[in-house]
């Protein structure tokens, strides 16, 4: 990621446990205060935790704490050893009887810090969907808490997280399964979501220009039973063909005449997408303007030879009497009039 937008990343926080395989956990004695020093922000907006469970275990870094018993009732932060994730480097802090500043009293608190950050271009921000885990080992499961919202880290917000991540009474009860044999496990998740510059945009084109194709079948008598195809014919930035047997198809057969659209390929350079086609099927009337249409709109497949349309646009009884005008010196013509199709381009956001 370019160095000067690195306040466009967003981010989510990507597995990570740390681990402790000594049965005594040694923590540096630190003042009450350097928890605090660059956390000025907590609870600067209250937002509604969900917690759900998942089997799936964190893929960055697992740390695991045996000894719990050891640090139990201190008020101590502990921070893990610095990680990197989603290119940038980052600290767990612990509080295992809460984050008092941020309402965490009677609570496991736990954040996520950025660290080195000198690097960062001046005016920085990384933005995180932030997952906080505590694992259960009864039920082979991890608890995953997170609130919906974006965490953005800058110059003045650099440790943030769940001051109220599970609360002591559940996670000491031996019977929950969170604690095993003195051990315990905490963790986070960080995955980048860069923000979108583009996006796909579709918009729908009512009459669009050469939106009118007809199609004139001579010989009509002597087709055999069998679809025909029109020429392609291009309306939007797609090409289109009709198609019909002269026998019938499905449950019209063997009395009625067929008509479907069929969209084809895409033209040069155009955005592959389904595409809307809305259409006036007709099947001219040779001698006025009473013409046999059926009005169809459907999402159109991007694969070719898709097609939409009726299986008896006329009874061939009707269409074989010459009164009534539609087969004229054994040509019958048909008519696609294309009423709408969408359009799809990559545009900037």
């Amino acid at each position: 990621m370019d160095s000067h937008k690195r306040s466009l990343g967003f981010i989510s926080l990507a597995f990570l446990f740390f681990t402790c395989s000594s049965t005594e956990l040694l923590i540096q004695q630190v003042t009450e205060g350097r928890g605090i020093e660059n956390n000025s922000t907590y609870n600067v907006e209250a937002h509604l935790e969900t917690r759900a469970f998942r089997e799936e275990r964190p893929s960055s870094k697992i740390v695991t704490i045996a000894g719990y018993s050891v640090i139990k009732g201190r008020f101590e932060p502990y921070e893990s050893s610095v990680f990197e994730a989603a290119g940038y480097k980052w600290r767990l802090i612990l509080y295992v009887i809460g984050n008092k500043n941020d309402g965490g009293a009677g609570h496991i608190s736990l954040y996520a810090r950025i660290e080195d950050t000198e690097s960062l271009p001046y005016g920085w921000e990384v933005n995180v969907d932030l997952k906080l885990f505590v694992h259960n080992p009864k039920t082979h499961k991890y608890l995953t808490v997170t609130d919906g919202t974006v965490k953005r880290y800058n110059a003045a917000k650099k440790e943030l997280g769940f001051g109220k991540l599970i609360s002591l009474s559940t996670f000491e009860n031996t019977n929950n399964g969170y604690i095993v044999q003195d051990t315990c496990s905490f963790g986070a998740e960080i995955l980048i979501v860069k923000p979108a510059e583009i996006q796909e945009k579709v918009t729908f084109i009512s009459n669009p220009p050469n939106n009118v194709f007809t199609w004139k079948i001579l010989r009509f008598s002597s087709l055999e039973d069998k679809f025909y195809y029109s020429a392609d014919f291009l309306v939007g930035d797609r090409y289109w063909r009709l198609g019909f047997n002269p026998k019938g198809d499905g449950d019209g057969r063997p009395h009625a005449l067929p008509l479907f659209l069929f969209a084809q390929g895409f033209k040069e350079n155009a955005v592959a997408t389904n595409t809307w086609g809305a259409v006036n099927l007709r099947l001219k009337n040779q001698r006025n303007s009473n013409h046999r249409q059926l009005y169809s709109a459907a999402w159109y497949p991007i694969r070719s030879d898709y097609g939409v349309g009726v299986n008896n646009i006329i009874l061939l009884a009707d269409l074989k009497n010459p009164s009534n005008g539609y087969l004229v010196n054994d040509a019958i013509i048909f008519e696609a009039e294309m009423v709408k199709v969408s359009v799809t381009n990559i545009v900037p956001v």
